[in-house]
């Protein structure tokens, strides 16, 4: 079928809106009409090398739809269901068999590999242009488009009832603070949680950090409007970077050593005072993408003293249980996400990257033009 797409022809390329060709779906798969996708930092950095997508690539990972058809043998979803698309991942290796999919042993491929993953097509894009293929897949969905082609097994489905438009950013940036605390950090009762960098994913965990038995919720940040924010969504102390030393002033809100801290930004002299905001037996989550490369370097004997420097990728656990989660307690009222949405349309989407990277919009979610307008 003929679809619409925002394509980035080279590495440190524009995003330019064309006419694509998309493929049916084969075995196991779905074709998604999306509504909404949410702008995340990961798409940036990947125009720009960070990931190893190849080019000609649609990229966009976030996205909210509904099921147009079905291939063979699916019954997880069906045609007209609501739906957000999770992560992809094998299915067959030992961490997903352990249920843990989002660390798939595939997930390079599943992520950035510019085509199918699985299925009797692996290995091909399901994009095309005029002048050939269109590497697809981009996390398993190349979203910024208006239908997406995905393996069917990664779809969360929602309720009609829930805001279609809101959910995309579900499915990576506002999972992976909230599914960092949630699933990583865990906060014991009357525990402290520091987050560096009140972005979108980190004001998603000062979010969930208030739905958490901890007491002391820090957020730290060099622009006061998102330190406000904060405090807003369930920050009970904030740190202006600008104006004083964050560690320093973790430690004394904290009576000593943070119990637990996440790193946002991707920033490595952030990273490192992260890891130092917190002492024995403390965990420091990693989850800011920096550039391919970056290294950081820690005190060796403070870091041996029981503190656990830890990874996460999209919030980790299952895309089902995560975001059906996330959806709901947006529903309640309890996890207000889209307050920090911002929508623009798809010939927009070079705008609405400034914005984001300005600071000016925390998420930025891209609505796609309807079928009539294609």
């Amino acid at each position: 079928m003929r679809i619409t797409a925002a394509v980035v022809e080279e590495l440190d390329g524009p995003f330019v809106v064309r006419t694509l060709e998309l493929d049916e779906p084969g075995p196991g798969e779905a074709l998604v009409r999306v509504v909404a996708t949410g702008i995340c930092h990961t798409d940036a950095i990947t125009r720009h090398g960070d990931l190893p997508m190849p080019f000609p690539a649609v990229l966009g990972h976030e996205a909210a739809g509904v099921v147009e058809a079905i291939g063979a043998g699916v019954t997880k979803v069906s045609v007209g269901d609501h739906v957000v698309i999770g992560w992809p991942s094998c299915g067959t290796c030992r961490n997903c068999l352990d249920g843990q999919p989002r660390y798939c042993a595939r997930l390079g491929e599943a992520l950035c590999g510019g085509a199918r993953l699985l299925g009797p097509r692996a290995g091909e894009a399901a994009l095309h242009g005029d002048d050939g293929p269109v590497h697809s897949h981009f996390f398993g969905q190349s979203s910024f488009a208006t239908h997406a082609l995905t393996w069917a097994e990664a779809l969360v489905v929602v309720p009609a009832t829930h805001p279609l438009e809101l959910l995309g950013p579900l499915a990576c940036g506002i999972a992976t603070g909230a599914g960092a605390v949630f699933n990583t950090l865990r906060p014991r009762p009357g525990s402290s949680l520091v987050v560096y960098g009140a972005g979108a994913v980190g004001l998603a965990a000062v979010m969930a950090a208030r739905l958490t038995p901890a007491t002391r919720i820090i957020a730290v940040d060099r622009h006061p409007h998102r330190l406000d924010l904060a405090r807003r969504y369930g920050a009970t102390h904030t740190v202006d970077a600008d104006r004083e030393d964050p560690v320093a002033a973790v430690h004394e809100i904290c009576d000593g050593p943070a119990d637990h801290a996440l790193e946002c930004t991707g920033v490595i002299d952030v990273v490192r005072q992260a890891a130092d905001s917190v002492g024995m037996l403390g965990t420091c989550v990693l989850i800011g993408g920096a550039p391919a490369g970056a290294e950081f370097s820690l005190d060796h004997l403070s870091t041996l003293w029981g503190k656990r420097i830890v990874g996460t990728l999209g919030g980790s656990g299952r895309s089902d249980t995560l975001i059906g989660t996330l959806a709901e307690l947006n529903a309640q009222g309890r996890f207000p996400f889209d307050d920090l949405v911002r929508f623009y349309e798809l010939h927009e989407i070079d705008q609405a990257l400034s914005d984001a990277l300005g600071g000016d919009v925390l998420k930025p979610v891209l609505r796609m033009p309807s079928a009539d307008s294609n």
